[in-house]
């Protein structure tokens, strides 16, 4: 008797897989149901399946009607074609999930993936978080001509995917706070027990709560909640903001409570009735607490002025004067840095460095004359001619004599009659080079001793 191997199992061809729903999605229509990507004995390291579907007038309408122009010439769609991958498990909704060595084709166009995932310990292979693909772009928006999809994979020891493609309409966060909103509000009496089974004292423990702080500020924004929700599965009393939230997971969809990192669904979220009443009781107040019987109070920081005493200061002599009462002007302390304070005069100095800006005459070049005895000088210098060529500039006569009548005695002085010659009075002509003599003029002893000789005092710049 021949015995032959049973052949292998197929999987069925449409197993009873649900796709977990999606809140940014509403679904309008099955195009493909969900299909196992089965493996078969001639190819044992990639395989590849054809789908085929095709649209009605309607529903290519529908998608027609949603398109948006976007710039750069690209097109954004409401309505949906979504492609969905899962495990095909049917003891509860599927999440989406890629099979290894994913390769998409729609009419022939390959359909990008998204990228890989950081892996979450070394050693892991990196896989590709599971979401829907939208394929709008790449179908034909016709009802005469149908839509192929190929699908390679690379099977996995022990597991089956499967494959579904729907026709959704996309969300916003918005649309979902709204039903959120007409899902109703939790009734505030849920959370006073909650709050009193936490602050109940426990007989078997040594420390007893009395009290429970809250914080009305949401830990996504760190701003004051507006709604105020969390998931029925969380047991904590600390809410986040829904409207927040929502956004958050309309970017990139995680569904995690921000408080304590579990799974909190938009399925799973409520209002809480009470912390609304506390918003609307308390505008300034980012924290509450709790009481044991279930009433809140607020927590308002406390504001106190910093007091000193005089006890610590040191006392030094005159501090009982107030130089207000005996007319004593207070001392002034220059708080500019040493590097500016030569280059900032006072007040007085600044007026007197405007009136001599006002009255800027130009710059008096006064010759330093030494003090000399007359008996040092000859009797004959008056007989000397001395060339004199006369300056452009411009001598003051009165500084120059005001210089000369602090080294001069004053007997030689009042018997000088020596003439000065001021520089002001010469005049220089350009055309012919002009020497002005300068006699010393005398009395009648011009040629007597040294008591009774005149000096000549030239200036020469």
């Amino acid at each position: 008797m021949n015995l032959q191997p049973p052949a292998p199992l197929l999987p069925p061809v449409h197993p009873d897989v649900h796709m977990k729903s999606l809140p940014f999605y509403d679904v309008l229509d099955v195009l493909i149901k969900p299909s196992s990507l089965g493996a078969s004995t001639a190819q044992r390291y990639h395989q590849e399946k054809y789908f085929i579907f095709a649209l009605t007038p309607q529903q290519v309408r529908e998608v027609c009607i949603s398109r948006d122009f976007l710039p750069g010439g690209r097109r954004d769609y409401m309505v949906q074609i979504q492609l969905r991958f899962c495990l095909s498990e049917t003891s509860c909704p599927q999440e989406d999930n890629y099979p290894n060595s994913l390769c998409i084709k729609v009419n022939g166009k390959l359909f990008p993936l998204p990228g890989y995932a950081p892996p979450p310990k070394n050693g892991v292979e990196q896989k590709r978080p599971g979401r829907p693909l939208n394929i709008t772009s790449l179908v034909r928006l016709s009802s005469a001509v149908p839509n192929q999809i190929s699908v390679t994979w690379a099977p996995e020891v022990g597991k089956t995917y499967s494959m579904s493609v729907y026709l959704v309409r996309q969300l916003t966060s918005p649309l979902l706070l709204q039903r959120l909103r007409m899902k109703g509000i939790r009734n505030p009496d849920h959370s006073r027990a909650l709050i009193k089974e936490k602050l109940t004292a426990d007989p078997d423990s040594e420390v007893a709560t009395t009290s429970l702080r809250v914080s009305l500020m949401c830990p996504l924004g760190k701003m004051r909640l507006t709604v105020p929700c969390r998931a029925v599965t969380c047991s904590h009393l600390q809410c986040f903001d829904a409207a927040l939230y929502l956004q958050m997971n309309e970017k990139k969809p995680t569904w995690i409570c921000p408080v304590c990192d579990k799974k909190a669904a938009y399925e799973s979220l409520i209002i809480d009735g009470l912390f609304l009443e506390i918003l609307n009781d308390c505008s300034d107040v980012d924290e509450i607490k709790f009481q044991e019987d279930g009433t809140w109070c607020p927590m308002r920081p406390k504001k106190e002025a910093l007091k000193v005493s005089s006890q610590s200061l040191p006392k030094t002599e005159g501090e009982s004067r107030t130089p207000s009462s005996r007319g004593e002007e207070l001392p002034r302390v220059d708080l500019r840095p040493p590097r500016l304070r030569p280059l900032l005069p006072d007040a007085r100095s600044s007026r007197r460095c405007v009136l001599r800006v006002l009255s800027y005459q130009p710059t008096v070049r006064v010759p330093s004359v030494q003090t000399l005895d007359p008996a040092y000088l000859a009797s004959s210098l008056a007989d000397f001619a001395v060339p004199f060529h006369p300056s452009t500039l411009h001598y003051r006569p009165q500084m120059f004599l005001e210089n000369l009548s602090g080294g001069v005695p004053a007997a030689a002085a009042a018997a000088s009659t020596s003439s000065v010659v001021s520089s002001s009075s010469s005049h220089y002509d350009t055309g012919s080079h002009e020497t002005r003599v300068i006699m010393g003029g005398g009395g009648a002893g011009g040629g007597g001793g040294a008591d009774t000789s005149i000096s000549d005092i030239i200036s020469l710049d």
